[in-house]
């Protein structure tokens, strides 16, 4: 190491500096690292990954935005929607699917062009979570406001059957082999249904989680995902029953399993991501929680990269309160609507 003096002062090379650099700690785990600007206005929901185009699709206000995850640049929108929350993927037929809230509608969209193909309407109000099951070739919207879940063929665009969830449908998912599972957020409960027949032939209590909202799956352990407020709950969907409980942070929405890794992500509206460990089919462990943003409740994961996205926006101070808006909430800086993504 060479030392200089120079008027009593020690002044050392800039070669120092780099190395106490070089040896600074690196974040041991997830972490942010980069934070995508979308802009726009409205709120959000849900966020989907389309692997073979690394394209990331996030429903707000009106519009779905788009976002390449391999380049950081932001595509085109699709817009002259109404009420977006949730975006689905047959890549087989080169076709997505979008829930529009208000319109009581899906749109149907070319994956290549974005181009709106069709609207379809559903057989219920308030149409939410929307997925794509290709054992059955059928689209499936999940409608909050009429307690049920609307069937479409895919291949003819056409309402074939409806299902009564016997409460307000949240996220679902498909185990491949015909059987879609729903949370039941009123009654606190998966509700499972044969995706051709469209008959419901499990439901089962998640207790202790109350009011479930996100739904991931474990094929190859066979268990599901379902966050709650503060808490995880894996079920055993073969035998429908509930095998553990895992602490995570207020006001979730979403939940992620990595085959991967064996993680599992919760992301929380209190502004934090809860990673969990599997250890096994029916042991988890909380590995760290992460600090995000407020309202980022809503997330993606890429099992290429192992890493995951939330979206949130700034905010302004809130308004004075009203009678009718006793604790109003802060309004969202315009132009401020981001993905954050992290990873390790």
């Amino acid at each position: 190491m060479r030392v200089f003096k120079v008027g009593g002062i020690v002044l050392l090379t800039m070669a120092i500096a780099g190395f106490a650099a070089a040896q600074a700690p690196k974040p041991a785990g997830y972490h942010l690292l980069k934070k995508h600007v979308l802009g726009g206005e409205g709120g959000w929901d849900y966020l989907a990954l389309d692997g073979r185009t690394r394209l990331l699709y996030v429903t707000h206000g009106s519009a779905v935005e788009v976002l390449d995850v391999a380049t950081g640049v932001k595509g085109q929108a699709i817009t002259g929607l109404k009420g977006v929350h949730g975006v689905a993927f047959a890549p087989e037929r080169n076709r997505g699917y979008i829930s529009n809230g208000r319109g009581n509608s899906v749109s149907v969209f070319d994956l290549k062009t974005h181009a709106i193909l069709a609207e379809v309407p559903t057989s219920g109000q308030n149409p939410d979570a929307v997925m794509y099951d290709a054992f059955s070739g059928r689209v499936f919207t999940f409608n909050g406001g009429t307690a049920n879940a609307t069937a479409i063929d895919a291949a003819t665009n056409k309402v074939v059957g409806t299902v009564d969830i016997g409460g307000k449908p949240e996220f679902a998912v498909t185990n491949g082999k015909g059987t879609i599972f729903v949370n039941n957020e009123d009654k606190s409960e998966v509700v499972a249904f044969d995706a051709k027949s469209l008959k419901v032939g499990k439901r089962w209590s998640i207790a202790p989680g109350e009011g479930p909202s996100g739904l991931a799956i474990d094929l190859k352990n066979k268990r599901l995902f379902s966050v709650c407020d503060k808490v995880m709950v894996v079920s055993d969907f073969v035998k429908g029953k509930v095998v553990a409980t895992v602490p995570i942070g207020g006001g979730p929405d979403a939940v992620r399993y990595d085959a991967g890794t064996g993680l599992v992500f919760a992301s929380n509206g209190e502004g934090t991501l809860t990673v969990v460990k599997q250890e096994s089919a029916d042991k988890y462990t909380v590995l760290e929680t992460v600090p995000t943003a407020l309202r980022a409740r809503t997330m993606e994961l890429d099992p290429k990269t192992h890493h995951v996205f939330v979206v949130t926006a700034e905010f302004g101070p809130a308004p004075a309160p009203t009678a009718e808006q006793p604790r109003p909430r802060p309004a969202v800086i315009p132009g401020s609507f981001m993905v954050l993504e992290f990873g390790r």
